[in-house]
């Protein structure tokens, strides 16, 4: 799912929250809007884990081990683009 299919499928998901919590749509169409809510959030649930092994494995050390960094809005933007480091050797 790409950064665009993700956003999209969270706005939807915002969209029938808020249907939803309205409640006056029938019964029927409610529990189909559920449905369709419930395979969104799995399916957003599924790529957030993916994008957090992703950063798990840039983050892995020479020993293998993690190491925490705090996250700086910005800094990737800042740190990408320079080019000094090439990449990490097993």
């Amino acid at each position: 799912m790409s950064a665009v299919h993700f956003e999209k499928a969270m706005a939807d998901l915002e969209r029938i929250v808020d249907k939803l919590e309205k409640g006056d749509l029938p019964l029927n169409e409610s529990l189909a809007l559920f449905e369709k809510g419930v395979k969104l959030a799995r399916s957003l649930r599924e790529e957030l884990a993916k994008a957090e092994k992703k950063v798990e494995i840039l983050l892995k050390d020479e020993q293998g081990g993690l190491r925490r960094e705090p996250f700086e809005p910005g800094e990737a933007d800042d740190e990408a683009g320079s080019g000094d480091e090439g990449p990490s050797k097993p």
